[in-house]
């Protein structure tokens, strides 16, 4: 016979609640799991960051350069790549040339020019390659014509530099040198400065620049690991260089890089040769700039660092762990935005009765991206940002979210577009 509705009492309901129960126990494990392994995923950048950074402070720096007798010199092609700098060439080509030495040749690749790159190159001294194909744009492209160019009498030793840089006395002699004697790809310090015309936070992004083109690389060096290419002021053996997988790509000099490296060639940063440029003073030219890097950058981090890892692992290769976790470092500003977003996540779960664990590990993240700014710019950045410049960090790091934004959700072009420097 059937129990009324009154015969039921709270024992009929226990095995029901014991699953509900265990349903939700289970579901907070998992969502307390899952925060643990996205907060690690931002934590691994931080340490290689910090690591970075730390290596940088500490650990000294030698120059492991031999001075070398002039006959000891080897053959020198300086290549620059030009894509409408016809303005601001000169400067260039003059720091190259009263460097030369007999022997040496200065080449320009003038890409798809429409302004008089050529006949200012050509009234400078250089050698000139004029290209023009309105389908492959872009540097790697001006530097695999370039190479091609030179195949036919090679020289010893390449050195790229972009045609509005300025180098340091001896520079090429002393890439040369280090060149040579490492027999591997060679990356100078490249350094980005704000002129007196760029906007207030070109301080930030100055300082930002020299975190990740010179703090960083320099802490690799002191412990013995190669560094990414960053572009300008790179030398290079003609026996590695002439067989590089040159393309189109929006970041072709990083990607030259890692090509280079899985090929057995990574490359060493010397940071006792200085490169520099300056950063552009119109809005114009600062955005479309960032853009580029902040995407090529993004992309390759997401493309590459897999391939890289697996590469290391199948072949345990400390240099390419190295690569692929340097890489694996978002932008700046990116990582500091994923570190506070991560804290906030965490914080809001556990606040909600997710275990503490993710929030641990994001308050470590949040202490060690901290103390790496902070420890970057006492010893390297103060002259560039002075204390009260640094509140200017919050309106250049919100002023780089509508970048990010672009540079995630749409399509990348591997277009060269001259940077907007406001000359010409």
């Amino acid at each position: 016979m059937s129990r009324s509705i009154r015969d039921f009492d709270d024992t009929d309901l226990a095995p029901t609640q014991a699953k509900l129960r265990k349903g939700s126990a289970g579901m907070v494990t998992f969502i307390s799991f899952f925060l643990a392994v996205l907060a690690s995923l931002v934590a691994i950048p931080v340490a290689v960051f910090f690591v970075e950074i730390l290596a940088a402070i500490i650990l000294p720096q030698r120059d492991s350069l031999v001075s070398r007798s002039e006959d000891d010199r080897r053959r020198v092609c300086a290549l620059v790549p030009a894509h409408d700098e016809g303005v601001g060439l000169l400067p260039t080509l003059r720091d190259i040339k009263t460097q030369m030495r007999a022997g040496d040749r200065l080449l320009v690749v003038a890409d798809n020019c429409m302004d008089n790159t050529a006949a200012v190159a050509a009234a400078a001294g250089a050698e000139v390659v004029e290209r023009n194909d309105s389908d492959r744009k872009g540097k790697g492209y001006a530097l695999a014509c370039g190479l091609r160019h030179l195949g036919i009498d090679p020289p010893d030793i390449v050195i790229i530099v972009d045609a509005d840089c300025r180098l340091a006395e001896n520079a090429i002699d002393r890439l040369a040198a280090i060149c040579a004697s490492t027999q591997r790809p060679v990356q100078a310090f490249s350094l980005m400065i704000a002129s007196n015309e760029s906007p207030i936070n070109s301080q930030v992004a100055e300082f930002a620049w020299r975190v990740k083109n010179y703090v960083r690389p320099l802490g690799l060096r002191a412990l013995g690991l190669p560094c990414q290419l960053m572009g300008t002021g790179t030398a290079f053996p003609w026996d590695v260089i002439r067989s590089a997988n040159l393309s189109g790509s929006i970041v072709e000099d990083l990607k030259l890089g890692l090509d280079l490296a899985l090929a057995g060639n990574p490359t060493t940063f010397y940071p006792f040769v200085k490169i520099t440029s300056e950063f552009p003073f119109t809005v114009n030219g600062i955005q479309s700039q960032r853009l580029r890097w902040e995407r090529g950058h993004i992309e390759t981090l997401l493309t590459a660092v897999p391939r890289l890892l697996f590469a290391a692992i199948s072949r345990a290769s400390l240099d390419l762990l190295t690569l692929a976790l340097d890489l694996a470092v978002p932008p700046l500003s990116l990582l500091g935005m994923l570190v506070i977003g991560m804290l906030a996540i965490t914080g809001l779960a556990t606040s909600l009765g997710i275990s503490p664990a993710a929030i641990f590990i994001s308050a470590a993240s949040l202490v060690g991206f901290t103390a790496g700014i902070f420890l970057s710019w006492l010893k390297y950045g103060r002259e560039i940002l002075p204390l009260g410049a640094i509140l200017l960090i919050p309106s250049y790091v919100i002023g780089k979210l509508p970048i990010y934004a672009r540079a995630l959700f749409r399509k990348a072009g591997s277009q060269w577009v001259r940077t907007d420097r406001g000359k010409g």
